[in-house]
């Protein structure tokens, strides 16, 4: 099938910020009382909106998880990205091959704030490609696992969403773009997790960032 636009995630996809947005929550949950590794805390939480496993972290700190609380762990995690915060490997290449190949139809359709969104794209220098076509989970009535934000990107882009082309990392992320009737590409670079990534709904999985204008260039 010939794809009309392509819908990419964020986080882990176009920039490496997993192991540091999670090392900060790791610590914050620690000093509130749940202990865990870095590669726990990734376990647990990649694709999911912090504020969504609400009940979790209450049960297992013992606190309410307030609004201060969220926005201490905001401010840490956006020091820690800017101070960190680098691109995947090859994903200049990955965007810009989009870009050309569906005539600009292109977007980044995150679980995260739009704040955080925005701030990596221009960090690493993305944001011209994908500037008035950011879609933020948190401004949707639902976040992913739902396909609320994947709906939104196609919709602002007029293509139907079976038209559309996702790129994704994570189990949950693949969930939201086949339940908005995409079709998935995940991004794996490591094997281990291909299987869960096609339990999830991936058609096609592929391990370096620097493959995406090939497998477009065959469609």
């Amino acid at each position: 099938m010939e794809f009309e636009a392509v819908l990419f995630d964020c986080d882990g996809v176009l920039v490496d910020s997993e192991p540091i947005t999670n090392g900060v929550l790791r610590d914050l949950l620690e000093e509130s009382g749940w202990s865990m590794t870095t590669a726990e805390c990734m376990r647990f939480f990649i694709g999911k909106a912090v504020r969504d496993e609400r009940a979790t972290i209450e049960a297992r700190t013992g606190q309410p998880l307030t609004e201060e609380w969220m926005q201490r762990f905001y401010a840490r995690r956006n020091l820690a990205l800017e101070a960190r915060l680098d691109v995947i490997s090859g994903a200049h290449a990955a965007v810009e091959a989009a870009h050309r190949h569906t005539g600009q139809r292109i977007a980044c359709a995150s679980g995260a704030d739009r704040f955080k969104v925005e701030m990596q794209l221009a960090k690493v220098g993305l944001m011209d490609y994908f500037e008035g076509r950011i879609f933020s989970g948190h401004e949707m009535p639902r976040s992913k696992p739902a396909p609320d934000v994947y709906l939104a990107a196609a919709q602002h882009l007029q293509t139907p969403a079976q038209r559309c082309l996702v790129i994704e990392d994570s189990p949950i992320g693949v969930v939201a773009g086949v339940a908005a009737g995409a079709t998935v590409w995940a991004y794996c670079p490591l094997p281990e997790q291909g299987a869960t990534l096609r339990q999830a709904g991936a058609s096609h999985l592929f391990a370096d960032m620097a493959e995406l204008p090939q497998l477009l260039a065959k469609r």
